[in-house]
């Protein structure tokens, strides 16, 4: 899908500088012309000779400089892209591009342009959920630009987190995805539940489960990428909120349930990955439990049943339920199915290595009312939910639901 695009890289001053260069090379493969324009900083970690090589184009690196004399660089390139991607996006040129600065060659080709524009950070994950970063994000999605969202990993200054440039190959696919006419979700209303639910137990305490939310949150992505309008219903999670997407925060079981029924009406498809806990303490106390001698007992009350409800109230959604099990998951994730009225279960046993809560990966199988029973093998959570959503928008398409 990039074969005979014009690209505009622009590469500005991070680390992750030399991922610009896999890019470049990765882009040209895909057929794509390729222009590189560096900020000034950008030249402390690679060369402009290095993507003119990459490239097989001149590589502008200053607004003054004036190839052609017939020409405005910033205007002809501007007027030149097809598409605009900057990758790495330090904290600085987001910041810059979200406030209408323009004081360099890629500022200014920026503003000058009416092509689409990707941004992929790339950045400390402290600076990446800086709240002016954040902000700046949400202002640059308000102007139409898209994101290429920054991985999770190990960072060049030797943190663990969210921020890292996404590998050059993820970037190209998305490229290629976005840039087709591939959006099968496109006018459909998705509601995704994500995360734990807290329970409390006085105003310190409560009881929780393991859930990270990250299979959720990739559902929420994925459905935005493929064209839908995505609603997420999140319990307490450390995760950044997809751009794009609307996003309810939420608590305890009851908190979710209710964000869940108001948005169900008006919904096509809803995917439950929410793991809600099944009891909470029948009696919270408004005041601090204090330590006592000898054992506690605790007296639990059942939670609304979220999907059961879903199931009973829903009339043309398409429902997908999740299931976390540890013996024999095929067997109690075909009897929810039946029991909790969803169109399809998926169902994965988190005892195995790279299947259990907060790690990036999933095995799944999924399971409809149609006797489909797909297994779904290790992969990224990302390709998981990609997968499932082709899946669901394969069967609204045949009139499944």
């Amino acid at each position: 899908m990039l074969k005979g695009k014009k690209v505009v890289l622009g590469v500005s001053g991070g680390i992750a500088a030399y991922k610009a260069c896999a890019l470049t090379s990765k882009l040209v493969q895909a057929g794509a012309d390729v222009t590189v324009i560096m900020t000034t900083s950008a030249q402390e970690f690679v060369t402009p000779l290095t993507f003119q090589a990459l490239s097989r184009n001149p590589v502008y690196t200053d607004t003054f400089d004036e190839k052609i004399p017939e020409q405005i660089s910033h205007i002809d390139v501007a007027d030149w892209a097809d598409l605009i991607v900057l990758a790495p996006a330090t904290a600085n040129l987001i910041g810059k591009v979200a406030n209408g600065i323009a004081d360099d060659m890629l500022t200014t080709t920026l503003l000058a342009s009416e092509a689409p524009v990707y941004i992929a950070p790339a950045m400390n994950v402290h600076m990446y959920a800086h709240p002016a970063v954040q902000e700046n994000l949400k202002r640059l999605e308000a102007y139409g630009y898209r994101f290429i969202e920054p991985g999770e990993g190990y960072l060049a200054c030797g943190y663990v987190g969210k921020g890292r440039l996404e590998e050059p190959e993820t970037i190209v696919s998305v490229l290629e995805e976005q840039e087709s006419p591939f959006l099968p979700l496109k006018g459909k209303r998705v509601v995704v539940t994500a995360g734990p639910t807290r329970e409390r137990v006085d105003p310190v305490r409560f009881f929780t489960n393991f859930s990270t939310g990250k299979m959720g949150y990739a559902f929420a992505r994925k459905a935005k990428e493929l064209g839908a309008e995505v609603t997420l219903i999140s319990g307490p999670v450390s995760i950044s909120e997809p751009l794009g997407v609307k996003v309810i925060q939420t608590e305890s079981a009851h908190d979710m349930y209710e964000a869940v029924m108001k948005e169900l009406p008006q919904s096509d498809i809803v995917i439950k990955t929410a793991a809600v806990a099944d009891y909470r303490p029948a009696t919270p106390l408004d005041q601090k439990m204090k330590k006592k001698e000898g054992s506690l007992s605790i007296e639990m009350e059942r939670t609304t049943d979220i999907l059961g409800e879903i199931g009973k109230a829903k009339t043309n959604q398409f429902v997908v339920g999740f299931a976390a099990e540890t013996t024999e998951p095929i067997t109690y994730a075909k009897q929810k199915l039946i029991k909790k009225n969803a169109n399809a279960i998926v169902v994965n046993n988190v005892s195995e290595a790279g299947a259990g809560f907060g790690t990036d990966t999933n095995i799944v199988t999924y399971i409809n009312g149609s006797g489909l029973e797909w297994n779904l093998p290790l992969q990224s959570k990302e390709d998981v939910a990609y997968q499932i959503l082709i899946q669901v928008a394969n069967e609204l398409k045949d009139g499944h639901t």
